[in-house]
């Protein structure tokens, strides 16, 4: 069974997710502290609001280098939701210009349009671009739930597994190495955002 980290920095929705991960077949705890690290085999990071509060509150509790410590130096497999994904970019524009966990090159811009309705609130195709063990037999193409005013524009194309039609096209899910990323929110998503989760904890 997957001992499974759901990182607490003031800023998620911890209950979704937490139950989400038991139907999953994890063990999940909230960490929140260094020691709540030790012996996980898989962290998320959930979040609900803006990129500058968000790294402000990682890096009260210290918390973006216990994240630096075991997602990059020890290589535990990283799912970083909404919000939790936009933060690892280099750099955010969410109040104003905010460095980030700097984890994936690129950087969280607000959508830019006259078209469609900003927030992108609701359910919305994921296409993806590349295979990844993230979907593993998710067909493509299917809903996932969205929420969201900002988006995230990776630099590098090789870290992108899928993009969504809204405002044009945005990156949807992200992938380098053993860090992963999904804008939507796989824990409202039903069937297909379970299966992911369990896709996750199977990496």
């Amino acid at each position: 069974m997957s001992k499974v980290a759901i990182v607490d920095y003031g800023m998620g929705n911890l209950d979704s997710v937490f139950r989400a991960a038991e139907i999953c077949g994890g063990n999940p705890c909230i960490a929140n502290k260094n020691s709540d690290f030790e012996s996980v085999t898989h962290i998320i990071l959930p979040g609900v609001g803006s990129f500058f509060s968000g790294m402000e509150n990682l890096r009260k509790r210290k918390l973006d280098k216990v994240l630096e410590d075991f997602v990059i130096k020890k290589g535990i497999p990283f799912l970083g939701i909404c919000l939790g994904m936009q933060l690892l970019a280099k750099k955010g524009w969410e109040e104003k210009e905010s460095a980030g966990l700097g984890f994936v090159d690129g950087e969280v811009k607000r959508f830019d349009s006259d078209i469609d309705r900003i927030p992108h609130v609701g359910w919305n195709e994921v296409d993806f671009v590349r295979n990844s063990a993230l979907f593993g037999s998710i067909p493509n193409g299917k809903d996932f739930y969205f929420v969201h005013s900002y988006h995230f524009i990776c630099n590098d194309s090789e870290d992108v597994i899928a993009r969504t039609s809204y405002c044009g096209s945005f990156v949807s899910a992200i992938e380098k190495d053993n860090i992963f990323g999904v804008q939507f929110h796989p824990e409202k998503s039903q069937h297909y955002g379970l299966e992911l989760i369990k896709n996750f904890f199977n990496i």
